[in-house]
């Protein structure tokens, strides 16, 4: 039988050659000897992901045990698997890990909270996935010493066999709360290590009363915070890293009574269509340092092009927070002023901004409505269709769903913090029906007007069967584009897809045991 004690001791007798701690500069040195990757004109760290170049969530499980039985709320996404199973794996995976050469292991830290935060062992066979690591957790002042708190293994030459291991394909990442370790096999794609550890803290934090978000993070310079809820591809990371404000975080973070601390100590953009330009301190970050993953080069002068997504849309950038010059340099930020639902609406019915209360900001956490943009799981496609990831990261919340929403309630009242949903997707039109995305620079104006507080003090009209309210002015912003339906021409269209968007608000939220206040917050079907 595996235990955490002989994890640990199995580790220490591993004849691999181990390489500890090493810089980012010696892991890319590492990559480029080991020829994982090549430097782009920017000095950034290409390389390539294979078959998979987004998470595969059909092969992620947890480990069903006595810690977890009645813990985690078991279905498609959270996957159980015995602990006999993973056993067996973890001492196969092991093997071949000490079997190569050499191999790869940093001590970092997941979570910048002075008694919550995790400390994490990082072994990889792939120098590139420990840079990886190096640059998106946390990197402590202080060298850590074990032992850790958590362990990741990331083995993706080890393939697993379905028959054999009780998973699903020749990959899978496995957690395992009891014995804090990770397993993660036969894929290349870097961010199953960070999505792991989101969900581990998504399983830890709430016991201590602290919501786990998936969602961004900036500043102002009275230290004034805004959150950035959303799925990927709907605006946290460009609209978080915003020149008038100080970036905390672009995707993990903690919320509980002493204010709001990042899980991680790097960013992790989507960069199809990158613009110098609409983004530039994202463009500016990916510098020597970075990696970008599954970005084509120009082969004469190698430069990135950002437009070619033929190996994927999801291409992405892995940078460190350091890289962004305006930054909250202690990683936390105070209570929050402002709540942000990024949605990327294909219908072209809901408006690029509205005012939530409580109960709609409840229901709209749980209902998560968005698109799934850019290809970031595997067997997702290269297109764009309408989803409802339930607290706007469904793939990573071990826990019911309830447990989140909850806690959502409770800091938003405790703070009394304004609620507002932000459409970065659709108007005038349905996607590919005529439609017209709202533009970054829109949508900036929106964020604006939200985070210098002219919201609050707005009028604002109900938009009918969603029965939110929408302002009548924004600065900046022309005001038909305020109430979608003004921006339609063919109302007998839009009346139909906003009765089509709003059944199934309804359809979705039915698997929801909420009270009535929460579910009567919802869209309804105006006759």
């Amino acid at each position: 039988m595996v235990t955490t004690t002989n994890i640990h001791e199995a580790k220490k007798m591993s004849t691999t050659n181990k390489q500890i701690n090493l810089t980012a500069e010696a892991l890319i040195n590492a990559a480029l000897a080991r020829h994982e990757g090549e430097l782009a004109s920017n000095q950034a760290l290409v390389v390539k992901t294979g078959a998979r170049t987004g998470r595969s969530p059909k092969d992620r499980f947890i480990v069903k045990d006595e810690l977890t039985n009645t813990q985690v709320d078991w279905n498609t996404i959270n996957q159980a698997i015995s602990p006999e199973k993973f056993d067996a794996l973890w001492q196969k995976a092991q093997a071949y890990l000490d079997s190569k050469e050499s191999s790869f292991t940093s001590y970092l830290r997941v979570g910048q909270h002075d008694k919550l935060g995790i400390t994490v062992e990082v072994n990889t066979e792939l120098a590139w996935h420990n840079l990886f690591a190096h640059v998106l957790f946390i990197r402590p002042e202080t060298p850590i010493n074990p032992p850790v708190q958590w362990t990741i293994l990331s083995v993706p030459g080890f393939k697993t066999d379905p028959e054999r291991d009780g998973v699903n394909s020749d990959a899978a990442v496995i957690l395992n709360f009891t014995k804090r370790c990770i397993l993660i096999c036969g894929t290349y794609y870097a961010g199953e290590m960070k999505k792991a550890m989101f969900s581990v803290l998504n399983f830890l934090l709430p016991t201590h009363d602290i919501l786990p978000m998936h969602c961004a993070a900036n500043a102002g310079k009275a230290g004034d915070t805004a959150l950035f809820f959303g799925l990927s591809g709907t605006g946290k990371t460009t609209l978080s890293a915003d020149p008038e404000r100080f970036l905390i975080g672009d995707d993990e973070h903690g919320w509980g009574e002493d204010g709001i601390f990042n899980f991680e100590g790097g960013c992790y953009a989507k960069c199809i269509d990158l613009s110098q330009e609409r983004e530039p301190l994202i463009w500016n970050a990916i510098r020597y340092g970075s990696v970008i993953e599954n970005v084509v080069l120009d082969p004469q002068t190698k430069n990135p092009l950002y437009d070619d997504a033929s190996l994927t849309q999801n291409t992405r950038a892995a940078y460190p927070r350091e890289f962004i010059s305006e930054r909250v340099q202690s990683n936390r930020g105070q209570q929050p002023d402002s709540v942000l639902f990024l949605t990327c609406d294909l219908y072209g019915v809901l408006p690029p901004v509205a005012r939530l209360t409580p109960e709609q900001a409840a229901y709209y956490f749980l209902s998560g409505y968005t698109a799934l943009v850019g290809s970031t799981e595997v067997g997702q496609g290269s297109g764009i269709k309408p989803t409802f990831s339930t607290c706007f990261g469904a793939p990573f919340f071990p826990r019911p769903p309830s447990v989140y929403a909850e806690l959502l309630m409770k800091r938003i009242q405790q703070r009394g913090c304004s609620v507002y949903l932000v459409n970065t997707g659709w108007t005038g039109g349905a996607h590919g029906e005529g439609g017209k995305r709202f533009s970054i620079p829109t949508t900036r104006s929106i964020v604006s007007a939200i985070v210098n507080g002219e919201l609050a003090n707005a009028a604002y009209e109900i938009l009918p069967g969603f029965n939110i309210e929408i302002p009548l002015e924004v600065s900046g912003i022309e005001s038909r584009l305020l109430n979608p339906k003004k921006n339609w021409s063919d109302q007998e269209a839009h009346h139909k897809n906003a009765r089509i968007l709003i059944e199934k608000f309804i359809e979705n939220f039915n698997r929801f045991k909420v009270s009535d206040a929460i579910k009567n917050a919802g869209p309804r079907i105006n006759s």
